[in-house]
């Protein structure tokens, strides 16, 4: 999947990903993990998501990574922030009080951001890449983030010949073979969501499961 995929989705509009609100699990899982106001905590592909706010208003620092400038862009408009954005080296830093996001190939991120991190979230970024890009994801999550980092990743599964992705289905057994070498891996809830997505509905998808899982990086 090329970076023109997701510029092309962007300058559409076409965001189906994009929540209007904060995610429900991330407010049911994240006080869970129990991190320290001022902990930094790294969303990759984050989007304009609502959730960096709710993360923010945790009393966290948080640093995300996002491929579209426009992206980026309307996550500071939409919720009227001030923004300061600087080069460094291949992306774009857009800063403001407990938000900064590397506009930028994740691929191409210096650890160095990263350094400080103690948590992740990550709730459409595994989800988006193919079954041939995703394991490539893992290792520079991996890579990335620094030992005993914590974080809840949030998947989607079902018959993936019934539909085409993204969202691309995850299946526990696929979590605990791949991310297990570089994470511990808790799987604190699955649910049946298919009533709650119309487009699985409309396609005659049989099944949807969203799962939240608890990573600790090894």
């Amino acid at each position: 999947m090329q970076p023109s995929f997701w510029h092309d989705k962007w300058a559409s509009q076409q965001i189906g990903f994009h929540l209007d609100e904060v995610n429900s699990l991330l407010i049911d899982y994240w006080p869970q993990l129990k991190l320290a106001a001022g902990s930094q905590v790294f969303v990759p592909l984050c989007g304009k998501t609502l959730d960096i706010c709710y993360l923010a208003e945790q009393g966290l620092e948080v640093i995300g990574c996002e491929l579209n400038q426009s992206a980026v862009e309307q996550f500071f408009s939409d919720n009227e922030l001030p923004v300061e954005c600087q080069t460094q080296g291949e992306h774009e830093c857009y800063r403001t009080e407990q938000v900064s996001i590397y506009q930028g190939d994740l691929f191409r991120l210096p650890k160095e951001p990263l350094e400080a991190v103690s948590g992740f979230y990550d709730r459409a970024a595994l989800i988006a890449w193919p079954p041939e890009m995703r394991q490539q994801y893992v290792e520079r999550l991996a890579e990335l983030l620094p030992p005993k980092s914590i974080g809840l990743l949030i998947t989607l599964d079902y018959p993936q010949e019934a539909l085409n992705g993204p969202p691309f289905a995850v299946s526990d057994a696929w979590i605990q073979a791949h991310m297990s070498p570089y994470f511990e891996v808790e799987c604190l809830s699955t649910q049946d969501v298919l009533a709650q997505n119309p487009r699985f509905v409309k396609k005659q998808v049989p099944w949807l499961t969203e799962s939240v899982y608890r990573l600790v990086r090894r």
